[in-house]
């Protein structure tokens, strides 16, 4: 009797894990729909950040580090995930307050640029010189005081021609103010994968360090984190309007589904083993009389 009662049960919970369980992929093609949206950042056509996820980047392009090496890109590329930002070194504005935001962020996650990931810094102006990329960078060494860091986070120039090109790849636009002569230009970091594609998008300038650090854990295919960093992600649906994560309804309700079958049907295998080997102590003592396939006592 408890066995049958138990199978009922076992019978109701696979039905509501089913019809949750579907409920929540409905909503997870939806949210998939809406991810697939490319917002851009600013209302001129010729300014703005197109989220090309998955997008292949150019790793062949040669660039000049802060030490006036000539170098190319891919070279902090193969084992990490990539922080990209392209600012110029001369803006005070929107560039500095993107350069402090990148080095708060790292600052408050436990992952450290040259550790766990690499961190890039292009400067989008050609004029702009290695002397002048080596400057910005003892400034923020100094705001990132980890012993990693100052392989770990590169500052880059180069030629015209490579920084459009990167800059196109990321879907990165930005046009030259005739007047100063200085880059106008929307501001957002951009996490690459370590084979060089494009994952996530941060945009503005204050990076949360929750997001950053799920950023990191799924570009690198899971590879860095902890258990806890995995299954908030594992939990979590990055939303390309707003460049943020947030929590996936439909992969807990999924989870839990999966969770609640598993436990009802490992408690229905231990209780019918145990009624069997009941019946069968009761049998050999001969307290249980067998039972003939009429259904009758013997």
């Amino acid at each position: 009797m408890m066995t049958r009662q138990f199978k009922n049960l076992f019978k109701i919970a696979l039905m509501a894990g089913v019809l949750l369980g579907g409920k929540a992929l409905i909503g997870g093609n939806t949210a998939a729909a809406q991810s697939a949206v490319k917002p851009n950042v600013n209302t001129d056509s010729n300014i703005g950040i197109d989220q090309k996820l998955d997008a292949q980047i150019p790793l062949d392009l040669t660039f000049t580090d802060q030490t006036g090496k000539q170098v190319k890109l891919k070279e902090y590329f193969g084992d990490k995930p990539v922080v990209l930002a392209l600012p110029f070194y001369r803006c005070a504005g929107m560039c500095t307050l993107e350069l402090d935001g990148m080095a708060k962020a790292f600052n408050a996650i436990s992952f450290t640029a040259g550790k766990e990931f690499n961190a890039v810094t292009l400067s989008i102006d050609p004029k702009e010189t290695w002397t002048l990329a080596a400057a910005k960078q003892r400034v923020y060494l100094d705001n990132y005081p980890r012993p990693e860091a100052k392989q770990g986070w590169s500052f880059l120039t180069g030629s015209n021609e490579n920084i459009h090109k990167l800059a196109q790849a990321v879907g990165f636009r930005y046009i030259i103010d005739p007047k100063t002569q200085q880059p106008i230009h929307a501001v957002g970091i951009i996490v690459i994968t370590p084979e060089g594609r494009v994952s996530r998008y941060l945009l503005g300038v204050d990076y949360s360090p929750k997001d950053l650090k799920l950023c990191l854990v799924d570009a690198s295919h899971n590879k860095i984190g902890s258990l806890v960093d995995k299954f908030t992600l594992l939990c979590s649906h990055y939303d390309p309007t707003t460049s943020r994560y947030g929590v996936a309804i439909d992969r807990i309700i999924k989870f839990t589904c999966s969770l609640t079958v598993l436990i009802l049907g490992s408690a229905i295998l231990l209780l019918f083993r145990f009624e069997k080997q009941r019946n069968a102590e009761l049998a050999a003592s001969g307290l249980l009389l067998p039972v003939d396939k009429s259904g009758a006592k013997t």
